[in-house]
């Protein structure tokens, strides 16, 4: 067996850090919680660009591979394993994942004032889940890992977030609780299905993919109705999280509600669990299944497209602009996914990562300026560029990149996927385009009422520009838009081996990204 190595440090790292806040720590002194949870959050950080740097980018197989006997139940006849590792799809979003948790902390120093210790300890417990599942390669530990999320995120809403919070968090508990349900159920079926092949029960994700490429749904012994079910059950406890058209109600309440930093990590991190888990389970287990179905999964991720910008540009609270403006991003991810080449794929990965700096950067922005005015409205603002101009120059680099302008993040990524899905289907990329100018729209139409013309309120007059805090919280994010979006192939290429490896499992189109 392996020893605990680099992956388990980074996922339990943050639980460390967590049990030391909430046992440890005197009550008395918030500053030790603070510094704790900063450091902590600092060293997952480290620990992940370690990883990076020492991951094989020509590699298709999963590395730092942990396995360790977890649970074994009558005579070994069943078997839980703890078993991890990463790949290329999986690589940037766990460096995404810690980068954010450190951002969200420090912004956190200066917005949250009660309860600090059970905060910062279920934003690391939150960290820990969302490492589990980037990394779990057991699906009865991913799923494991994948409930551990909604917890903090429960309280982290229900808490500290707006008036509304209660309805929020109640709504956000339910649509995943029963998309996870039924997720559950299928990975008991499939593992059970197995048991003739196998001899044992086992949630061993390496052998459930080795038995579906020996042909296990061609075998006879699953009906297609079954495989069509279980298919649809993983399906959709992913959409909701995505989340996909039409089971994205829930987001926009959600955000509106969270306090920012929980805003930062839902749309920067949890969206993207919904997306992993298509291409990293639905799409190579159910191969068949998902040939069928890309064209519906297609459709309603243009409808997401186009419905979250136009309604996105009818708000006229900030934060719920962003919102649904994420309905439409994840709509482009979703579709870069269907269209199952290499350009869609990839593109769709990368824009993961993307969406999650800029949406990310985005909502921190919307609570900087929250923290002073204590209000969203758009008609509050007006001429903020003469009052806080440093502040009005990040907010302008991040909202050309999230609606796509070229040399920022954004834009390659979206072209990677607008090409990919224009070489599956012509139609798909044309209506998605209209998505991009609609983006470019809305963006614009924000940054110029709140930045432009008279200042009309004269609480405005007198805003603080941003402090070194903050500053120092926007500045990876920025220098990793700009990076993207000047050297997309730095990140896009140690996915490459990975996402030709799903392609050929999945059975899509297997051509050379050049």
């Amino acid at each position: 067996m392996n020893q605990f190595g680099l992956l388990s440090a980074i996922i339990f790292v943050p639980l460390l850090g967590a049990l030391l806040i909430a046992l440890l720590v005197p009550r008395n002194r918030m500053d030790w919680v603070r510094g704790l949870a900063l450091g902590t959050a600092l060293v997952e950080l480290v620990l992940t660009l370690w990883l990076v740097a020492r991951f094989d980018p020509t590699s298709a197989d999963f590395q730092f591979v942990e396995t360790h006997s977890w649970i074994s139940l009558f005579g070994g006849n069943v078997t839980f394993l703890y078993r991890v590792g990463v790949d290329g799809i999986s690589l940037w979003l766990i460096p995404l994942t810690a980068l954010l948790t450190v951002v969200a902390i420090l912004f956190s120093w200066g917005s949250i004032q009660t309860r600090e210790r059970e905060y910062y300890a279920l934003m690391l417990l939150l960290t820990t889940g969302m490492m589990g599942v980037f990394t779990a390669l057991d699906m009865f530990l991913f799923y494991i890992f994948w409930e551990v999320v909604l917890i903090p995120m429960y309280f982290l809403i229900g808490i500290w977030g707006s008036k509304n919070r209660i309805y929020a968090t109640v709504k956000f508990v339910l649509y995943t609780m029963a998309g996870s349900a039924l997720m559950l159920a299928a990975i008991i079926a499939f593992a059970w299905i197995l048991v003739p092949f196998t001899q044992q029960l086992t949630f061993d994700l390496t052998v459930w993919k080795q038995a579906v490429q020996s042909g296990l749904w061609d075998a006879g012994i699953v009906s297609d109705r079954m495989e069509t079910l279980m298919f649809l059950a993983f399906v959709l406890a992913f959409a909701i999280k995505v989340p996909l058209f039409p089971f994205h109600t829930w987001l926009p309440n959600a955000h509106v509600e969270a306090p920012t930093a929980g805003s930062v990590i839902l749309a920067g991190v949890l969206l993207k669990m919904g997306t992993y888990g298509f291409v990293r389970f639905a799409m190579p287990l159910f191969p068949q299944a998902s040939q069928q179905f890309a064209p519906i999964l297609a459709g309603l991720a243009i409808v997401g497209i186009l419905y979250g910008a136009a309604v996105a540009f009818a708000q006229r609270d900030i934060k719920s602009l962003i919102a649904y403006s994420s309905v439409s991003h994840m709509g482009f991810v979703v579709l870069g996914l269907a269209a199952m080449n290499p350009q869609g794929v990839s593109g769709s990965i990368l824009q993961m990562v993307n969406h999650g700096l800029s949406t990310g950067a985005l909502f921190l922005l919307i609570g900087m300026i929250y923290d002073r005015r204590h209000t969203r409205e758009m008609s509050e603002y007006g001429g903020l560029w003469k009052v806080v101009p440093v502040y009005a120059i990040f907010f302008l680099i991040v909202a050309l990149s999230s609606l796509g302008l070229p040399g920022l993040n954004g834009f390659a990524g979206e072209f990677m996927i607008l090409i990919g899905a224009f070489r599956a289907n012509q139609w798909w990329a044309v209506f998605a385009t209209f998505g991009v100018v609609l983006g470019a729209v809305y963006m614009l139409w924000l940054y110029g009422n709140v930045f432009f013309g008279p200042i009309t309120k004269p609480e405005n007059e007198t805003l603080a520009d941003l402090n070194k805090r903050e500053i120092l919280a926007l500045v990876p994010l920025v220098a990793l838009i700009i990076l993207i979006g000047v050297a997309p192939h730095i990140f896009v290429e140690p996915m490459q081996p990975s996402v030709a490896r799903l392609l050929q499992e999945v059975g899509g189109t297997v051509l050379t990204m050049r």
